[in-house]
Order: structure tokens, then sequence, then C-alpha cells
């Protein structure tokens, strides 16, 4: 069997459960990773398939044919034009995420001129969101959280591998006894679980059955917790002048607002690229 026919092949094997645009994207990427050929070479390629790469790419299709995700099939996911490690103790990061993040830096150096700015974010997950932060605006002091000693150690492998200096503290963000040892921040940012319960079983199975719920679900009786307690929380320990960034659940859009509101913050939504209402800023006034 050839390189483009066992390519053409792994294809048609992904249309099982896949689109056919999604089946072809996942392919290009396994391929990519596998064989470090650029695309036009191996779906071209007339040339015998090695050993083995066939042995590589039948153990690959079977982890994804069960639903597995791609990245954490190849153990990366690309974020802001950097590599991060991700497994099934993170979220795989989002492109609305990338979203926040530009947000973040636009205001940043329109509004600091790089001075020396403290961030506090709440849940480190692959911590793609303080590494960038940081490899972006080199002049901040960063200090990421998360309740998950897992997901820490994926966080701090990524920070080492992209050489960003970040402060990593396992704290349960939810118990407010915590926050003592925490600071003052210019900026306080998060990617909160924003996902009730009742939605898990209209949602694919590569997320349910895969990205660590933790990250994802809230209780249905309380589905903005996390958001009141940043609201409560960023009232004392931010600076004045300084802002909140959250990425928010679109149906709960105008909820979530309102709880910054009634911190007296001053509020601003942003939607994505999908016109979805995606994310807040809430600037302490």
């Amino acid at each position: 069997m050839t390189i483009s026919q066992a390519y053409k092949d792994f294809i048609n094997q992904l249309k099982r459960i896949y689109p056919s645009g999604e089946a072809l994207s996942i392919a290009d990427l396994i391929f990519e990773s596998t064989t470090q050929m650029p695309k036009w070479k191996f779906r071209e390629s007339g040339e015998a398939i090695p050993s083995e790469y066939e042995k590589s790419l039948f153990q690959k299709l079977n982890e994804l044919l069960t639903h597995k995700p791609v990245q954490y099939v190849l153990g990366e996911s690309w974020f802001y034009k950097r590599k991060f490690y991700v497994d099934e103790r993170v979220l795989i990061p989002r492109p609305e995420t990338e979203e926040l993040i530009e947000w973040i830096i636009a205001d940043a150096k329109n509004t600091s001129a790089n001075k020396p700015l403290d961030i506090l974010e709440i849940g480190a997950g692959s911590g793609c969101i303080p590494v960038t932060i940081k490899l972006e605006l080199p002049f901040t002091q960063l200090t990421s959280l998360d309740v998950s000693r897992d997901a820490l150690t994926v966080a701090m492998k990524n920070a080492a591998n992209l050489d960003a200096a970040i402060h990593f503290i396992q704290l349960d963000f939810l118990d407010e006894n915590n926050w003592k040892v925490l600071g003052k921040y210019d900026i306080v940012v998060s990617n909160p679980p924003y996902i009730p319960f009742h939605q898990l079983p209209s949602m694919f199975k590569n997320v349910t059955d895969f990205e660590p719920g933790i990250a994802l679900f809230v209780e249905d009786n309380d589905p903005l917790i996390f958001y009141k307690k940043i609201a409560l929380f960023a009232s004392v320990h931010l600076k004045t002048g300084g802002a909140i960034y959250v990425e928010l659940n679109e149906k709960f859009a105008s909820e979530t607002e309102m709880i910054f509101k009634e911190q007296n913050f001053k509020t601003t939504i942003k939607k994505d690229i999908y016109g979805k209402e995606r994310m807040i800023r809430a600037i302490l006034t």
C-alpha cells in the first residue's frame, strides 16, 4: 500500500463517525505528525508506506474511532501560534479562548505602556492562558491556580517547555477561606466551568467521554457559581481600575453581566467569531 492510498483509506475510516471535512482535517494532522511530510507530499506519494508508519497509523485510527479527540491522540494542541502538550487531565484549548487573550493583550498594550502588571488566572488547565499572556506581555507577573494537581502538572510542563515564568498554586477557589493567600491584582482572568450538568446528554462524545468534567460542568442549581465567586473576590483583590476578563456561557450572558454590575463593575460583553456572546470584561469603578 502506498502512503497516499493509506491516507485515503484513513479518511474513509474516519467518515464512519465524522463529517467529511472534519475527517480530512483530522487525517491531515495525523499524517503530518506521523510521516513528517507536508500535505501535498503524503496526499500524492506513491512510495510504499513504511511498516512503522502503518503500525502507528493503525493505533491512532483505533483511538480516533472511539471518539478520542485528535489532540489527545497526538498529545498536542496549537494555541496562539504555539504548541501545547495536552492529555485527558486538561481541556483542549479552544479558538474562542484565543479571542479572550487577544482582548487582554490589546487592552494591556493600550493602557499600561509596559507597566508591570500583576495578573491572576483562575483555572490553569493546560496553562495556555497564563503561558500565552506571559510570553506576549513579558512585563507581567503571572499567578495561576487550579484545584486539580493533575492539571497543574500539565500546566507546569507547558510553562517549562515554552520558557514562561509563572507562579502556580493548587487551590480550591470556591472556598473563600483560601483567598487569604492571594494578593491584589491588576487583572483577573478565567475560563471557568460553566456548562450545567443537564446539558451533558446533548454534547458530543469526544467532549463528554474524554475531557475532564471538573473543568466543564457546574451544578444545575447554581450554574453561575464561579462568576459569583470571581466578582466577590475581585471586589476586594482587584486594584483600583483593574479588570476581570472571563469566558461565559452565551445562554447566561445577561445574568453573568448582572453579577458583576451588582459588585459595581463596569461591564462590556464581547461576541466571538461565531457571533455568540462569549466573553465579558468587568472594570472596577
